[in-house]
């Protein structure tokens, strides 16, 4: 179809194209002017989300790009309507009880009724690139519509709070009796840790440990110097019983010893001098002798007697390194059982620390669900209140015209085109060539034309007729 062909449609189906863009239009008007008046008013919040004033912790929820469609959803919510209706004491009006009872039979509950009523005026837009949320609600009164506004905004930063608060009323329940059970454990440590310290006698465990620890390292090192020294007593001792016992420190050094040993090399040189010079015989080499055997005798005697005090002191010390040993293993007995008791006491020890850090970490979370729960502020602050509109919002009678004229438009031309589909007509010769697949030879001129003839009998306007084309295929 070219689009003088749609020219042509339009100008043959123009009365009914203008019935129907003038029915739309019409319409449009009349149901524009019936319409009752709305009136649209609208409040806003900002929500402003900081650190915590307790825990001075940003919510990592409040950048998340899912917390503005949260808190647009906790606003269109029930819960917010039900408190805008408890709010405005909607209940109580006897009216919307009978508007209730009217449309709905019963059916139902009034507050869900009344939920349904409020929500179909909401309406909830957050802010594209800032943190304001706009709530517009519409009404046939400006004020009612404007208090409805403010109460959604009003019933948000409050709900806002109980969403917060009341988590908190819950742990600090929560907190408070784990709190009570921990004080419970701590004070049951505490007594069997003072039970078991005044048992064992204990007051400083770790001071008396270091002082026995000390001793026992004290009497170790005398057992092992008397260890020592008694080894070196018994080598002194065999040395003495054997024959080179006259070769021992003590013999060596005891001047009685060594008197006797001068005074019979003495009396040896004399013996031998009168030997040679008297003989055998001799009166005085007899009594040289005789003093030189007595000699002999004192000097055993007194070796017997510094060997015999090396065996004293060999037996001495003996004895001390079986005491030395014998404290020391009394000592070690002690000292362990001292750590086996210092043990048992710092498992009590422990358990009573940490029964102390369970009760102090439960008492600071109590503090803190207790400071929470009675927190009255909220991230969410009133912005701008709603005042009653000055003029309507809808129906927009000038909107709903346009519109209607640019459906009318299009109704009218589908229409035009509809019927001509329904009733083709010949309203050219391109229509004739386009039908027929023949060539024009020749068209009338309207009855109007100024070549009319009116005695020659005419076709219906615009005329034309098409013949065969010759076998030339030129047209005439």
């Amino acid at each position: 179809m070219t689009f003088a062909q749609f020219l042509s449609i339009l100008r043959a189906r123009k009365w009914a194209a203008l019935l129907v863009f003038a029915l739309v239009v019409a319409t449009t008007v009349v149901i524009s002017l019936a319409l009752p008046k709305q009136y649209q008013a609208a409040s806003s919040v900002v929500i402003d989300v900081k650190p915590d004033p307790i825990t001075a912790m940003m919510n990592p929820t409040a950048a998340m790009p899912s917390f503005m469609a949260t808190q647009v959803d906790i606003m269109a919510s029930d819960r917010v309507a039900l408190r805008v209706i408890k709010d405005l004491k909607l209940t109580e009006n006897a009216a919307i009880r009978e508007q209730w009872q009217t449309e709905a039979d019963g059916k139902g509950t009034f507050e869900q009724y009344l939920i349904e009523l409020l929500q179909k005026g909401l309406d909830v837009k957050p802010s594209r690139e800032s943190n304001v949320i706009v709530i517009s609600y519409k009404s046939p009164d400006p004020r009612f519509a404007a208090g409805l506004a403010n109460a959604f905004a009003q019933a948000y930063i409050a709900t806002t709070l109980e969403l917060r608060a009341d988590p908190a009323q819950n742990f600090r329940k929560f907190f408070d009796t784990q709190t009570k059970d921990a004080r419970d454990m701590l004070e049951k440590a505490q007594s069997r840790l003072s039970a078991y310290q005044q048992q064992k006698g204990i007051i400083a465990t770790d001071e008396r440990l270091d002082v026995e620890s000390s001793r026992l390292n004290e009497l170790s090192s005398q057992l092992t110097q008397l260890q020592a020294v008694s080894a070196e007593s018994s080598s002194r001792q065999s040395q003495a019983q054997g024959a080179q016992a006259d070769r021992l420190q003590e013999v060596l050094n005891n001047p009685v010893i060594g008197g006797l040993k001068v005074d019979l090399s003495r009396n040896e040189a004399k013996l031998q001098e009168l030997t040679q010079r008297l003989g055998d015989a001799n009166p005085q080499v007899l009594e040289a002798k005789a003093n030189i055997a007595e000699l002999r005798a004192r000097l055993d005697a007194e070796t017997r007697k510094v060997t015999g005090g090396v065996g004293v002191s060999n037996t001495i010390n003996k004895a001390r390194e079986g005491q030395v040993r014998a404290s020391l293993e009394a000592q070690r007995s002690k000292v362990l059982q001292m750590k086996a008791v210092r043990d048992e006491g710092m498992v009590l020890q422990r358990e009573l620390e940490s029964a102390q850090r369970m009760y102090d970490n439960l008492a600071v979370r109590l503090n803190q669900s207790g400071l929470e729960a009675q927190n009255t502020q909220s991230f969410a602050n009133l912005l701008t209140v709603a005042q009653p509109p000055a003029e309507h919002s809808s129906p927009k009678l000038l909107l709903n015209t346009a519109l209607a004229i640019f459906l009318g438009l299009l109704l009218a031309i589908g229409v035009a085109l509809l019927l001509e589909l329904t009733d083709r007509r010949v309203r050219a010769p391109e229509d004739a060539v386009a039908a027929l697949g023949l060539p024009v030879l020749g068209s009338l001129p309207r009855p109007g034309a100024k070549r009319y003839n009116p005695a020659r009998p005419a076709l219906s306007a615009p005329q034309a007729f098409a013949l065969p084309a010759p076998d030339t295929g030129r047209s005439l």
